[in-house]
């Protein structure tokens, strides 16, 4: 399963860019390492990485997480290559169990306050993905939440058994 170029191999990855809030990318860490999931993160970023609160969140999990760091959305577009990546946005054009994700497809998720840049949705528009809310109920999901709400749906999908797991007969 080919998630890119430079010898990224993972059956998903998840691409944060521009991530705010500690805890939120701690969390997704977590489930990056529950998952095999590769990670991704583009500066800049609302945190050090070394913040105390960031490792917190991802208890002691770090190191079972293949990270990688792009200091720009450019690097992050040279890396991704020619990949199948899906820009979640809640004014996205597919909702998020509608697409039919592929093993090595790239999750791509913008900020906590501001979302994906505009001039990457307009770029990618066609591969936009929203997760339904209720109308005037709340603003957004928790970045986290969504994360995890479209990475088990992928691994749904496409019949992905977690190294580890059993399953049943």
């Amino acid at each position: 399963m080919d998630g890119g170029r430079d010898g990224i191999l993972a059956m998903f990855n998840i691409v944060l860019v521009h991530p705010q809030i500690p805890p939120n990318t701690g969390q997704i860490a977590r489930l990056c390492a529950a998952t095999g999931a590769v990670l991704h993160l583009v500066r800049p970023l609302g945190f050090r990485l070394d913040d105390r609160s960031l490792r917190r969140a991802g208890l002691d999990y770090w190191h079972r997480v293949n990270v990688h760091v792009h200091v720009s959305l450019d690097e992050f577009w040279k890396t991704a290559g020619d990949a199948r990546c899906w820009f979640y946005s809640k004014t996205g054009l597919f909702r998020y169990d509608q697409v039919r994700y592929q093993p090595g497809d790239w999750l791509v998720f913008g900020s906590e306050t501001n979302g994906l840049p505009s001039d990457v949705l307009e770029r990618c528009r066609e591969r936009t993905v929203f997760l339904p809310i209720r109308r005037g109920a709340v603003r957004s999901l928790n970045l986290a939440s969504c994360v995890s709400i479209a990475l088990y749906e992928a691994l749904r999908q496409t019949d992905y058994v977690l190294p580890g797991d059993s399953v049943p007969d």
